[in-house]
């Protein structure tokens, strides 16, 4: 007997097979005859994975050999083939794409929100009588993300109270409304009024989308759906950006691009209407049935028992009850809860959305003939960014992304300030102006931007999920709101080289910080995460 508890001594093997326990699921290998020695048995096994191990009680393999052998007094060494345990190889006859693709309609109408005024806001504050009135155009700016802030703490409650899929539908209410104000105001108050109230609508579901995609999503591909709520706010902006492009023909073609905006409110009450609530959601609540036809519907019955055992360990390894919000600030959770924080604070404080709102007016004063052409050039670029980062994120991982997303900020805010400093780029301070914008978005899109959102769902504990991603992203709003509402009165006290200067030294700050505090999180399942966090703590 051998340590595998198999016997190799006097062994005439054709087709005999063995076992060995494991927690990670099961899988066939075929073993291939090297060679006979003296010992005991010994089996080198390479994964499809590209690492070897050796089988032992804390691994499940069944094994074959396929040659007939001698009688030996020596180990027999074989080499092994390990196919990837079940969960991750068995076909499965559901799909999460479409739900998917429901609740980025919230995802694009937060991007569409926050680029819709780059272009419109020069026309509607000549419209409303505010064109020369800088604070009131930085309050129509900001209101949104005051709203925002409201609705990001809002949302997390809400998601805990009503489920998911219910706190989607209450959040294209405030959605249809603030846009429908926004296209008929005939004062600065009820554009006022109208961007609050969709502002409340982005902030809930900046909340809620992360967090149901990265519920219902595979563990395998988490992190590539995980991107695709950065992309498609991404595609929102763009897509205000453009429908920006009649307004030098139209001066009112401001009410309209706001109009647009209603669409996708409707169509995500209807989607979600008829899209499975999360899983994990419901067997929190006790509602194993419910949960079960969800991970059905989602991944097929074939992953039912698989999805449901995880969730069952994952309650076992955290089974208090649902929190409280100051239970965000005690020790247990406290770091957690601060990493996700800081780093929505490093995302705002780092410039993006000063460019996402102003880069018109930036260009402009940098003599850039087609202005409005441009920010959509910067648009296309953010697009581009986050479809490669979609493709990374499960290979690099997270945290490499940060830290290279940062660096490239970094650099390309140092190249901006310098563009507006030194006399000798003047001639050049178009074109450096617009290739600097573009390598700071593509720089944002492949880590900064899409990174956080995914990032803090698969941190938090289930238990406060929701509530710590809402407190996260209230961060996320505040910022914002500071950034767009005192932008341009900064600009005009200190000058733009010395605010993109403080950009570029936040952006070095937050690389700093990604390599002290950030941990990966690449090819973990939500319940491997919290139980391993769990065990730290």
């Amino acid at each position: 007997m051998n340590n595998t508890g198999v016997r190799v001594s006097d062994l005439r093997w054709e087709t005999s097979m063995y076992a060995v326990e494991s927690g990670l699921g099961f899988g066939l290998q075929k073993p291939r005859l090297l060679q006979p020695c003296v010992g005991d048995l010994k089996l080198r096994i390479s994964s499809s994975v590209g690492f070897n191990c050796y089988p032992n009680n804390r691994g499940l393999f069944l094994m074959r050999a396929r040659e007939s052998m001698p009688k030996h007094t020596g180990p027999l060494v074989m080499e092994q083939e390990l196919i990837t345990p079940s969960k991750s190889v068995v076909k499965t006859s559901g799909s999460v794409f479409p739900y998917v693709g429901v609740a980025c309609l919230g995802a694009i109408l937060f991007g569409y929100h926050l680029g819709v005024v780059n272009g419109a806001l020069e026309y509607l504050a000549k419209d409303l009588g505010i064109a020369e009135n800088t604070v009131m155009q930085g309050w129509v700016v900001s209101a949104l993300l005051a709203g925002a802030t409201v609705g990001s703490f809002t949302g997390g409650s809400l998601a805990d109270q009503f489920g998911r899929t219910r706190t989607f539908i209450l959040d294209a209410i405030p959605l249809t409304i603030g846009a429908f104000l926004c296209a008929t105001a005939q004062t600065v108050e009820t554009m006022i009024i109208g961007r609050l109230l969709a502002g409340i609508g982005i902030g809930i579901s900046s909340a809620i989308v992360p967090l149901y995609i990265s519920e219902i999503s595979p563990t395998e591909i988490r992190g590539t759906l995980g991107t695709v709520n950065q992309l498609f706010i991404c595609i929102g902006i763009l897509v205000a950006l453009v429908a920006g492009l009649p307004l030098a023909g139209n001066p009112l073609w401001w009410r309209t691009m706001f109009k647009l905006s209603v669409i996708p409110s409707v169509l995500l009450a209807i989607g979600m209407a008829v899209s499975p609530e999360s899983p994990r959601w419901l067997y929190q609540r006790g509602r194993t049935s419910d949960a079960e036809i969800s991970i059905k519907t989602l991944y097929g019955r074939e992953r039912v028992a698989g999805v449901m055992n995880e969730l069952a360990s994952a309650s076992k390894g955290s089974s208090e009850l649902e929190s409280g919000w100051l239970d965000l600030f005690t020790s247990r959770y406290r770091k957690v809860v601060s990493v996700g924080a800081s780093l929505f604070f490093f995302q705002q404080f780092a410039g993006i959305n000063a460019v996402v709102y102003y880069s018109t007016s930036v260009f402009r004063s940098a003599g850039v003939a087609s202005d409005v052409a441009a920010s959509a050039l910067v648009g296309v670029a953010n697009v581009l960014g986050t479809t490669l980062a979609s493709s990374l994120m499960d290979k690099k991982g997270r945290k490499s992304l940060l830290l290279a997303s940062f660096a490239g900020m970094a650099a390309s805010m140092l190249l901006l300030s310098l563009t507006f400093t030194w006399k000798a780029l003047a001639p050049y301070a178009g074109t450096l102006s617009v290739f600097g914008t573009v390598a700071y978005v593509l720089s944002f899109a492949l880590g900064a931007g899409p990174v956080p959102a995914l990032l803090l769902p698969e941190i938090f504990a289930s238990r406060i999920r929701a509530k710590a991603v809402a407190l996260s992203l209230g961060m996320h709003w505040i910022s914002n709101f500071i950034i767009g509402l005192y932008f341009l009165s900064v600009v005009n006290r200190f000058g733009i080289s010395r605010v993109y200067l403080g950009f570029a030294f936040v952006c070095v700050l937050s690389v700093a910080y990604v390599l002290r505090n950030v941990v990966e999180t690449k090819g973990r399942s939500l319940e491997e995460i919290e139980l391993a966090l769990n065990h730290a703590a």
